[in-house]
């Protein structure tokens, strides 16, 4: 049962927000919801879980309750893991909402696995498959599956998401790679997030014994994957999450400021709004 710190300011927030282009609200960890000046919502990557406690263990509140969500046109999921993909967190949206979920298979087969259909009342009409190369069209939002590199997760993608305020862009958990420059190339991105943090000993998921790990890019890489993206604006994700992991993203500009990419730092905290 997900109880939320903040009672259910965020969600009539959003609901009753009517942003001139896109209002996009950071929700912590790797999540974000996109309300389009026509309406339309997408949330992507929404986790509201505390972790494993005694290995992960949650930083930011918990920004809402998924019951609290009653707007939803689709939920993007980049990734197989826990705190991308998580049932007590986004099978209630899709079940208050009817809105379908997109994702990759790996993605996918952790929503089956976990039953969210004969838990939650979402029906197998709701999910809905992407790989990289694939295009759709939700409300005002014309989205692109593209590539990512996070050599943690067994299939990850990104999006692309167009509107006419602009083009964001979603990493996931991406790390820096040649592939992204043809992102980079193709498209003119005005706002795109990736995941930063830091290094540290984090308990192993099985023996439970402290091991050195480093999910997220540190500071140099996250700039670097920027400019191969050719990023306007860089959104850095992730940072506040896990005790252990969490970095400072204010350090960015040090490493920022003498390329010409990313233009320009967009430091967010959970629950900023920042808009295209």
């Amino acid at each position: 049962m997900i109880h939320s710190d903040w009672g259910d300011w965020l969600p009539t927030t959003v609901a009753e927000a009517d942003p001139d282009g896109v209002a996009i609200w950071y929700l912590g960890c790797n999540g974000f919801i996109l309300k389009g000046h026509e309406g339309t919502t997408i949330f992507i990557d929404p986790y509201l879980g505390t972790g494993d406690p005694g290995r992960t263990l949650r930083m930011v509140p918990v920004p809402f309750d998924p019951d609290d969500v009653v707007e939803a046109d689709a939920l993007l999921c980049t990734h197989e893991h826990s705190d991308h993909v998580h049932g007590e967190s986004q099978a209630p949206i899709l079940a208050n909402t009817g809105a379908t979920m997109y994702a990759p298979d790996d993605s996918l087969a952790v929503a089956e696995e976990e039953g969210w259909a004969e838990t939650w009342d979402v029906s197998q009409q709701q999910f809905h498959e992407v790989a990289e190369g694939d295009t759709l069209t939700v409300g005002e939002f014309d989205i692109t599956v593209e590539v990512a590199h996070d050599p943690d997760a067994t299939h990850p993608v990104s999006y692309v998401i167009d509107h006419d305020a602009g083009t964001f862009f979603h990493g996931g958990d991406s790390k820096p790679h040649e592939k992204l420059e043809r992102v980079g190339n193709e498209y003119d991105i005005d706002l795109g997030v990736l995941a930063f943090g830091s290094a540290g000993m984090i308990p192993d998921k099985q023996t439970r014994v402290p091991k050195y790990t480093k999910w997220y890019a540190d500071e140099n890489e996250i700039i670097d994957a920027a400019r191969a993206l050719k990023l306007d604006r860089l959104l850095p994700s992730h940072w506040d999450m896990w005790k252990g992991l969490t970095a400072d993203p204010t350090a960015l500009h040090d490493h920022a400021r003498r390329f010409e990419y990313p233009k320009r730092l967009e430091i967010t905290e959970i629950g900023d709004c920042v808009t295209l």
